[in-house]
C-alpha cells in the first residue's frame, strides 16, 4: 500500500540511513551511496558531503538527486524522494552537529564533530526540494 502524504513525510523525517543516487558519467550507472540526511515534514531535505568529492561533483553537475530510505521491521516500508537541488551552501559546524546528533549517541557527537571538522575537508550542504515521491508499506511479509 502506498503511504499517505503524512505517513511518508513522517517516515522520511526518522533517522534512517539514506541511499543517495545521482547521475554519473556517460556510460555509467548512477552513483548510489549511503548517506546521512536531514528532513522536516513539509520542508527541504538536505545532505552534507565533500564539495570536491565524487558525490559532491556529481550532485553539482546533475542539479538533482534521489534519496531512498527503508526499514524491514516492524514492517517492510520505504520512501524514495527525487527532486532538484534548490541551493548549495558551505556546511557549518552547527549543521554538522545537527546531523551527527540525529545519528549518533549524545556522548559521541562532540568527538565526531571534532574529528569530521578536521578530517573531512571542505563540506557543502545540498538542499533538495521533494518533487517525486514513491512509498510503500508491504506489511510484515
Amino acid at each position: 500500500m502506498p503511504l499517505s502524504v503524512e505517513e511518508r513525510e513522517q517516515f522520511l523525517a526518522e533517522p534512517h540511513i539514506g541511499a543517495l543516487a545521482v547521475a554519473a558519467e556517460e556510460g555509467r550507472a548512477p552513483l548510489t551511496l549511503p548517506i546521512w540526511y536531514q528532513y522536516v515534514p513539509g520542508g527541504e531535505l538536505w545532505v552534507m558531503t565533500g564539495r570536491h568529492s565524487k558525490k559532491g561533483r556529481l550532485i553539482a553537475a546533475a542539479g538533482r538527486f534521489s534519496l531512498m530510505v527503508d526499514r524491514v521491521e516492524p514492517t517492510v516500508r520505504y520512501v524514495s524522494v527525487e527532486g532538484p537541488v534548490v541551493r548549495t551552501e558551505d556546511a557549518t559546524v552547527e549543521q554538522l552537529r545537527e546531523i551527527a546528533a540525529r545519528y549518533l549517541p549524545a556522548d559521541k557527537v562532540d568527538g565526531y564533530v571534532e574529528f569530521a571538522s578536521g578530517e573531512h575537508g571542505e563540506q557543502a550542504v545540498y538542499h533538495l526540494r521533494p518533487e517525486h515521491w514513491y512509498s510503500s508499506d508491504l506489511g510484515s511479509v
